[in-house]
């Protein structure tokens, strides 16, 4: 018995073999050239032929989003506002049904893939908004001698087509993070999902069509990164891409951008600081869910903690005591806290890097194997910052605790790293929280909490190889417009 959804039928449905899903383009749904199978990472069991658009078509749906433009940009904002409440509603009546799309095609347990689908309401909630929001200022002219008897102001406008190329790990909510703020500001997309979960994407495309979003403001074509992704930063009719992923792939397309915008969210491996003042106790759920929702599968994902030496040995009892009783298992199961990597080969990735630990002075608290294939939750002790498990970006249920004897060492320890996205310190000193806040070379800094801290309204987005620009409704709009400047001269 295999598993899939049917977009024409809008809900899970059992049968003897899955169906084959479409492009959407231009508002209508268009047959590939090629379809490829998508399995299941826990079960191996084939869910869906996914459409392996060419870039032909992808140019097509290019086209259909560069003639669509007026259609948007010319909405007033209140409609615009209208059609994402009207997603709003929609994905509310079917929240069930889109959690389970995300579980079955990502192996995220329930509760979080119901978790991502609350957060997804919320995100085109504030998308709805801010399109109600986007406005310019005033410039006090006559404040320049040569201004006198002159008015001046400013405008957004929407920068016109932008390309989106979206990650597995959260395939509904980070869409929402970039086709939400582009049809508040007026713009149109063209969407590129993630080979391992299009359906995500594909379903909430029926819910923008069933609102009403007029065709062609949002286009989804799935297919090869190296066909699709390239089309779209390379065609001069886009203005901006938006991406989502990896470093090594951001600097890529950075590179093929030319004078496009671009917004890149990339790798992190987010360090928390422990000082010798906290309850150990109070943080160790925090750290459990930092370190091990979504299999780790987070950009902002709990990878290194710097534990004071005075607090050092109970943090590391009571955290391996809570990461040995997460349930490990399939992810429908509503008790599963740890499920299958994206990957087969991510699993055997991390399995490498593991196995680099015990060359070294690193000890194995917990986990460190597979367990029917799924990589059990992991803590490594005492490893170098050379090591692959400490400086490069697990995107695994890993974390790294080293014991520290000064806030300033373990600033200087977070701070020894090629990434820069955000940053955990519990601590009940204030100077040493103004100290962290201060001088952690970071996007975001987070005080007595979890570096994998995010609420969708928030400005989003790294330094050094993090990536650039920012994400969160607000300021993803900034990034998704143009200001403009009108000068009347009076005289």
């Amino acid at each position: 018995m295999k598993w899939y959804w049917r977009p024409s039928m809008n809900k899970i449905t059992s049968e003897t073999k899955s169906i084959k899903q479409f492009l959407l383009i231009n508002g209508e749904k268009v047959e590939g050239p090629a379809y490829a199978p998508l399995y299941s990472p826990y079960s191996g069991e084939e869910i869906a032929q996914i459409a392996m658009a060419d870039k032909e078509l992808t140019k097509q749906a290019i086209t259909a989003a560069y003639n669509a433009r007026g259609a948007i940009s010319k909405m007033p904002a209140y409609q615009r506002a209208e059609i994402l409440e009207r997603v709003v509603a929609l994905l509310k009546e079917r929240a069930d049904e889109a959690a389970e799309i995300i579980s079955r095609e990502s192996a995220k347990p329930i509760v979080f893939a119901k978790a991502e689908v609350a957060r997804t309401i919320e995100t085109y909630k504030f998308s709805a908004e801010e399109a109600k929001r986007i406005h310019g200022e005033t410039i006090p002219f006559d404040a320049a001698a040569g201004g006198v008897g002159r008015i001046g102001y400013t405008v957004r406008e929407p920068i016109g087509v932008i390309g989106a190329i979206t990650p597995f790990n959260f395939p509904l909510n980070l869409v929402a993070h970039k086709v939400g703020p582009a049809i508040a500001a007026g713009n149109t997309v063209v969407l590129k999902p993630a080979s391992q979960t299009p359906l995500s994407a594909l379903f909430i495309a029926e819910l923008f069509v069933e609102a009403g979003l007029p065709a062609g403001v949002l286009n989804v074509v799935t297919g090869p990164g190296g066909t699709v992704g390239d089309a779209i930063v390379e065609d001069d009719r886009v203005s901006m891409v938006t991406f989502t992923g990896s470093p090594s792939v951001g600097i890529g397309i950075r590179s093929k951008a030319g004078l496009k915008k671009t917004t890149l969210e990339l790798g992190s491996n987010s360090a928390l600081i422990i000082d010798k003042d906290i309850q150990i106790e109070d943080i160790i759920d925090r750290c459990i869910i930092g370190a091990f929702s979504n299999q780790g599968q987070v950009c902002i994902s709990l990878q290194r903690v710097y534990a004071h030496e005075q607090v050092y040995d109970e943090f590391i009892k009571k955290f391996t005591e809570a990461a040995k009783k997460l349930k490990v298992g399939d992810p429908l199961d509503p008790d599963t806290y740890i499920s299958a990597l994206i990957a087969k080969g991510e699993a055997e990735r991390v399995l490498g890097w593991i196995e680099e630990t015990k060359e070294s002075n690193a000890q194995i608290a917990t986990g460190g194997k597979l367990q029917n294939g799924i990589l059990e939750p992991t803590i490594v002790t005492g490893a170098d910052s050379e090591l692959k498990v400490s400086c490069q970006e697990a995107f695994a249920p890993v974390v790294v605790v080293n014991k520290i004897s000064s806030i300033e060492e373990a600033v200087e320890l977070v701070n020894d790293s090629r990434y820069g996205l955000q940053a955990g310190i519990y601590t009940n000193n204030i100077k040493n929280a103004l100290y962290a806040a201060q001088e952690l070379h970071v996007g975001g800094v987070m005080i007595n909490d979890v570096p994998t801290y995010r609420v969708d309204q928030m400005p989003y987005g790294g330094v050094k190889e993090s990536g650039t620009g920012r994400e969160g409704i607000k300021y993803a709009v900034e990034e998704m417009t143009e200001m403009k400047l009108v000068v009347w001269n009076q005289s």
